[in-house]
Order: structure tokens, then C-alpha cells, then sequence
């Protein structure tokens, strides 16, 4: 090998390994404008945030827009449980049934963090890519980092509250990389800094173990595996999300 070979394979080596990694499909926007339910549902909450002072935001998937579901059914009677603990908070639910990291991020670069100044934020996201998706733990953990920065990045006054990816009764797959993110999750915002984290498996748990009663899904026709809290363990969440929420919009706490 010559030595000007040798010098062109050195620098291209240094290059390589200078160069950053590829962000996982987890952290790259992406669109689900295709699709007439979600463009539709995106236009009306973009009108919606023209609309009036926005104190508290959430953010996810179809486990935050299950908050505007009313019944018949007391397993599926959100709305009532939304009015208590948000209904006079000027709070907005920004959650897309069927969104992955990458689809939460797509909305918040494209209007979703543009015309609002919240004072709180509410983060819960990551169940979808342990579906149909199957993007692990790690890349996971990539796409709610990159979401967090861009909720700084676009309301640097406003605070955010991480909720861990909550448990279900899927696969082992899933048990494991759950487990995984929420431990990345947990050390990356252990200072609180950039995130309040919380995790509320707890309050899916019996003797131990996860609780098929505190899914609607089970109660489905025909069932599907639990994943979605029923309304009354969405009770439980708010519960237990409601001193940071107060603390941070620096109102009395609801009971």
C-alpha cells in the first residue's frame, strides 16, 4: 500500500468515526396527514389553540384522547373525570390515537408548540412503538428525548411532565423494553431540570403483578390485550399527577 493510500484510508477512517449516528425512525418526524381522521383532528385542535389562553397541554397517543370519551359505560366515562381535575384549568388534549414518537414529534414541529405559551406540559408517549412498529427501548428513549428538547426549544417557560410508558399485558417483548425505556427515562431526567419524570406502574399493579381489571380493553367486543387504562385507573393518574399540576400552575389541588 502506498503511502498516499494509506494517508486517504486514515482520513476517511477519522471521518467515519467523527461523523454522528443516524437518528433511529423513533427520532425523525414523521406525517400522518394521509390520513383523513388525523388531518382533520390536527386542523381542529390547531384552531382550537387560536382559541383562548392554553395553561396546560397534553401530549400522546390514544391514552391521552381517551380524556374526551363519555361513556355509556363507567370503564369508558372519561369526560367526567377530565372536568374535575382539567375542566377549568385551560387545559387542551393534544393526544392522536395511534401516535408513535416520530408522529408526536412531526406535530410539534409543524403548529402543535407554535401559537400556545402553557405553563405545563404532559408527556406520555412510546406505547405504539412497542406495536406494530416494534422499535425498541433505546430508540425509543431517543425520539422522547428529541421531544422534550423541542418542547424546550419552542416554549422554554413552559414545564413538562414525563409519564413513563405505562404497562400493559402484550409480550414479554414489550414487558422488557417498557422496563428499558422507563430506566433511560428515569436516569436521563433524574436532576428534573429538563423533565419532571413519573413513573405510575404502581397503580397497575395487584398482589405484584399487572391487573387485567384496570384495562377498558379486556372489557371490549371482542376483547383486546390490555393496554388502555380504564377510566377509573385514569382517575388514579390524574391523582397522582395532580401536586406537580397544581404546584406548576400555582392553583388549589384537586381532591
Amino acid at each position: 500500500m502506498t503511502a498516499r493510500r494509506a494517508a486517504v484510508l486514515l482520513a476517511a477512517a477519522i471521518l467515519t468515526a467523527a461523523a454522528p449516528a443516524a437518528p433511529p425512525p423513533a427520532a425523525i418526524p414523521y406525517s400522518r396527514m394521509d390520513l383523513p381522521w388525523w388531518k382533520a383532528r390536527f386542523q381542529e385542535k390547531a384552531e382550537a389553540m387560536r382559541h383562548g389562553p392554553i395553561d396546560l397541554v397534553f401530549y400522546g397517543d390514544s391514552i391521552t384522547q381517551d380524556w374526551e370519551k363519555s361513556g355509556p359505560e363507567p370503564w369508558r366515562d372519561f369526560a367526567p373525570i377530565w372536568q374535575h381535575y382539567y375542566g377549568n384549568r385551560h387545559a387542551l388534549n393534544l393526544g392522536f390515537k395511534g401516535d408513535a414518537t416520530a408522529h408526536l414529534l412531526w406535530r410539534l414541529l409543524h403548529g402543535e408548540a407554535d401559537t400556545i405559551h402553557p405553563k405545563a406540559a404532559i408527556v406520555l408517549i412510546g406505547a405504539n412503538n412497542f406495536g406494530h412498529l416494534h422499535w425498541p427501548a433505546e430508540p425509543t428513549f431517543r425520539g422522547i428525548e428529541r421531544i422534550v428538547d423541542t418542547i424546550h426549544q419552542k416554549l422554554p417557560a413552559t414545564r413538562v411532565l414525563l409519564i413513563g410508558v405505562l404497562p400493559s399485558i402484550r409480550s414479554p417483548w414489550v414487558d422488557a423494553n417498557t422496563a428499558q425505556l422507563n430506566a433511560l427515562l428515569r436516569q436521563r431526567y433524574a436532576d428534573g431540570r429538563d423533565a419532571t419524570f413519573l413513573d405510575l406502574s404502581r397503580l397497575f399493579l395487584t398482589n405484584g403483578h399487572i391487573d387485567p381489571a384496570k384495562f377498558l380493553d379486556p372489557k371490549l367486543v371482542p376483547p383486546d390485550p390490555p393496554l388502555h387504562p380504564s377510566a377509573q385507573t385514569q382517575a388514579q393518574m390524574a391523582a397522582a399527577m395532580e401536586p406537580w399540576v397544581s404546584s406548576v400552575l400555582g392553583d388549589k389541588p384537586r381532591s
